[in-house]
């Protein structure tokens, strides 16, 4: 189904991403609180703060368009399952990361569309690396402010000889020590990186990893905004068990296991 056509402001977004960044950095360098949600995960001043920039500017830049946050997620489905267009946010994912001040935690934007994220903005504010991608506009990468380099992934791993992994430094699970001897027994050379947060999408998306096996928890908005990146840069990001790409605005948030490939 088409929707009726609105102004993407890319600029904006970026722009908007990058606030949120600088309130969690400024939260980054001092003895902040951790307190700990209902189901178990940290929360610090910084996600606040970050989710507060970016709530307030979709709402003034977009007041129709509906949002998705992490910090906000309690919005039953009853509400949201008619929605064809809407924000879907994770104001600071990798709060573990945060906590252990790895730099390796990431702002999250997502604009989706019938299911499908059709923008994206994921920015490191730690080493000021800003990935983002719009439908039909390519996927693209800005380091420390730099020109924009554009993103087209790399060889499948199914067609290289050593193979990149990349994995959850957080939430490794067997079934991905599995998946790493399963390419080893092809005879495969298997290099493992461990990255936090949306990043490992966006390392196949910009292709220095070949494949991310998610076969763990995860949420929509957890991936959402680099799954569109990944998209943009001619990767897929699919079901574990269906090989079908992603859908966003499920009744139950949570992701099933994917791969991104």
């Amino acid at each position: 189904m088409s929707l009726p056509a609105f102004d993407l402001d890319l600029d904006f977004l970026n722009a908007t991403a990058r606030r949120a960044g600088d309130a969690i950095l400024e939260v980054y360098g001092t003895a902040f609180d951790v307190d700990v949600k209902d189901d178990n995960s940290p929360l610090t001043e910084a996600d606040r703060r970050s989710n507060e920039v970016i709530i307030a500017a979709l709402e003034e830049r977009y007041p129709d368009i509906p949002v998705i946050s992490e910090e906000t997620r309690t919005l039953p489905y009853a509400e949201r399952k008619d929605w064809d267009r809407f924000w879907l946010v994770d104001p600071l994912d990798g709060t573990k990361e945060f906590v252990k001040r790895n730099g390796e935690f990431t702002v999250n934007i997502a604009l989706v569309e019938n299911g499908e994220p059709v923008a994206g903005v994921v920015f490191q504010p730690v080493v000021d690396r800003l990935y983002w991608a719009a439908r039909g506009q390519g996927a693209w990468l800005s380091v420390d402010g730099g020109d924009p380099q554009k993103l087209s992934g790399g060889p499948h791993y199914t067609e290289a000889d050593s193979v990149v992994v990349v994995a959850s430094r957080s939430h490794m699970s067997d079934e991905v020590k599995v998946f790493v001897a399963g390419l080893e027994a092809e005879g495969k050379a298997v290099e493992f990186h461990s990255s936090g947060s949306s990043l490992k999408l966006c390392l196949v998306a910009e292709g220095a990893a070949h494949v991310y096996p998610r076969l763990g928890p995860t949420m929509e908005w957890d991936t959402g905004a680099a799954d569109a990146v990944a998209r943009e840069a001619g990767k897929q990001v699919l079901n574990w068990e269906t090989r079908q790409p992603l859908q966003y605005n499920k009744e139950d948030l949570l992701n099933p296991w994917f791969i991104v490939e």
